[in-house]
């Protein structure tokens, strides 16, 4: 899937989830700030934003585990507050930790979990067998999930949270802690399950990820909204056109830093490297300001993202 490619949706089909002015109180702080959400059939949201930022918070309420304090939240139509059975049957979760019952062989936790929603579906016998094949679990099905390697373990819980065919998943850091391959596998499935129309909303820490699976991205700092939009433009809203790269070890590197904090640029340091954040004239002058000085020069990226929004937190 190119993540570039964006899902075109007619606008009068209402989100598949659509959530508005939610509020949180937690103790004495407001940890969800007002923050509205929605995705589509066939999209898959990236929800982004550092620890504290309200995300977990946000879903809690979202998948009906947390009651907002304000704000209104619809599955597929559905109100999870006034019809909580009819938006909790069209939802799927799958939270970090793996809860598989190690009781029941990895089939078996299928069919538990299908069992669970009602009305019952008549053919969940078939529905299992098609997503063993489809998550590559057939050949594993009469084990424990405790003999699986992590990232079949992580298979299964993602396919145990769309067994009863909701509409809406939540996936929350669905990579954490797998090696390079079985992250590929994961968003492999991720795709398949996008492909298919459902709405998913995905949290993660791993940029690369947010990049290559959202269609997307909303990102949250201090329980409020600081960007939302198609990856790109997220950036360059919260980041900027450009990233310079200074060795920090450079003899010219201290003027150049004392010239962009003049400026008002914000330079970050990051191992043996200076990044700083820059528009097209900003580095055009930057360019003319220091003509020998050896510098790179790239797109920002998403953890440019997250080293921004760490700086404005600690200013």
């Amino acid at each position: 899937m190119d993540k570039n490619a964006t899902h075109h949706h007619e606008s009068h089909t209402p989100p598949l989830l659509q959530a508005t002015g939610l509020v949180k109180t937690l103790g004495a702080k407001r940890v969800v700030d007002n923050i509205d959400l929605t995705c589509q059939a066939g999209e898959v949201l990236g929800l982004l934003g550092p620890n504290g930022a309200g995300k977990t918070t946000t879903l809690r309420m979202c998948y009906g585990y947390l009651r907002a304090d304000a704000g209104h939240i619809s599955i597929a139509g559905h109100d999870i507050a006034t019809q909580a059975d009819k938006a909790r049957r069209l939802l799927g979760v799958c939270t970090q930790d793996d809860t598989y019952d190690n009781d029941f062989t990895v089939r078996g936790n299928l069919e538990q979990t299908g069992r669970y929603y009602r009305p019952r579906q008549a053919d969940l016998p078939a529905r299992i067998d098609a997503l063993l094949k489809r998550f590559g679990l057939a050949p594993y099905a009469h084990q424990k999930p405790d003999t699986l390697s992590g990232g079949y373990k992580r298979r299964l819980m993602i396919a145990r949270a769309v067994v009863h065919q909701p509409s809406v998943v939540f996936l929350d850091e669905p990579t954490t802690g797998l090696d390079p391959q079985a992250r590929v596998a994961v968003w492999e499935l991720i795709n398949t399950l996008r492909d298919e129309g459902l709405a998913i909303v995905l949290t993660t820490h791993y940029m690369d990820e947010a990049a290559r699976l959202s269609d997307r991205l909303q990102v949250l700092q201090d329980g409020r909204v600081r960007a939302a939009g198609l990856a790109q433009d997220v950036l360059g809203d919260v980041v900027g056109e450009h990233v310079v790269l200074l060795a920090a070890r450079a003899p010219e590197t201290p003027n150049a830093l004392d010239w962009f904090r003049k400026r008002g640029d914000k330079p970050a340091q990051v191992l043996a490297n200076w990044h700083i954040a820059l528009d097209a004239p900003g580095l055009a002058a930057f360019v003319a300001a220091f003509p020998s000085l050896p510098y790179e020069v790239r797109q920002p990226n998403l953890d440019d993202l997250f080293l921004a929004i760490a700086g404005e937190d600690a200013a």
